[in-house]
């Protein structure tokens, strides 16, 4: 029933904690989703710097900003200039290359406050690649919901349980908020053995802990299901899971912030923002995050990958 277990890895960037689930070096993605961070739980204190992402580059990829508590303000060079808060999902596509920066808002700085959320990329299908990038954010009106019985589930985005998101999704895929009390029971979208099920599927422990048929698993936790499983999920404690999953895209490589299907277009982004031809929101274009200093290769077969060179953004 379960392939894999993953344990997210705690980083610090620079004064706020992520826990990193994907890339694993033993599982690169489930279906389009190359990266996943639990953001947090934090509690800034008044006049903390709190979020503070510079501008940095994206190319072959959308990315999902999801949060339980807190706000970010995100800027891009399309335009955009949205703060998300929680219940809401701030989706970029990247396309052939976008920049945008995430930080706290000066006045929520002043006050402090919680801040816990979850940041996901989804990897373009390879027809998408080089779309133009664009900005959208939805209102909790867009992710259909359900609450009976102690369970609450929000479709954050694509298709699941009869019910379609409204972020423009680019191939097959699911993304749920589940907040379960203690005791409640749950089953996750179908597998592959069902008719219109997803061939790959994960749930992701936020907080509390649940069981997946006879093994429990707590917070920070990934688990991974067997293509053909259809378990029943419990919550052991009040929990708050996301569960996701897709159809594969293909192979992809991932390098910094740039995910591609090709070196050559990773090496193209990377001279790109080395020479500055990539231009800054216009809002917050003071500063930006030079490119790391560490040789681009190609990746190993998937049998021997091994931890990225550099860590995202």
């Amino acid at each position: 029933m379960i392939e894999m277990v993953i344990d997210a890895r705690r980083k610090d960037l620079g004064g706020f904690e992520v826990g990193r689930v994907l890339p694993f070096h033993a599982r690169r993605m489930v279906g389009p989703f190359i990266f996943l961070d639990q953001m947090g739980p934090a509690e800034f204190a008044p006049g903390s710097d709190a979020i503070n992402v510079r501008p940095h580059p994206h190319i072959g990829l959308s990315t999902l900003s999801y949060l339980f508590e807190g706000e970010i303000m995100h800027r891009d060079n399309t335009g955009a200039t949205q703060a998300i808060r929680p219940g809401e999902v701030n989706w970029m596509t990247a396309g052939k290359g976008v920049v945008h920066s995430e930080r706290t808002d000066p006045l929520k700085k002043s006050q402090g406050g919680p801040m816990h959320g979850m940041q996901a990329w989804i990897a373009l299908p390879t027809e998408a690649e080089d779309v133009d990038p664009s900005f959208h954010h939805h209102g909790e009106a867009d992710q259909p919901a359900y609450e009976n019985g102690g369970l609450f589930a929000r479709l954050v985005a694509g298709e699941a349980y009869g019910a379609r998101a409204g972020v423009p999704t680019s191939s097959p895929l699911f993304y749920v908020h589940w907040e379960l009390a203690e005791g409640v029971r749950t089953t996750p979208p179908a597998g592959r053995g069902v008719a219109g099920g997803y061939s790959e599927r994960a749930l992701y422990v936020a907080k509390g802990e649940i069981e997946v048929g006879d093994r429990s698993f707590h917070e920070g936790q990934m688990i991974v299901l067997e293509p053909n499983a259809e378990p029943t999920i419990r919550a052991v404690r009040p929990s708050s899971v996301m569960v996701l999953g897709g159809e594969p895209v293909g192979p992809r490589l991932i390098w910094w912030n740039f995910v591609s299907s090709s070196q050559a277009k990773i090496d193209a982004a990377k001279a790109d923002w080395q020479a500055g031809r990539m231009t800054l929101p216009a809002e917050d274009d003071v500063e930006f995050i030079p490119l790391p200093d560490v040789p681009s290769t190609p990746e190993p077969a998937p049998d021997t990958l091994k931890p990225d060179q550099t860590d995202p953004v």
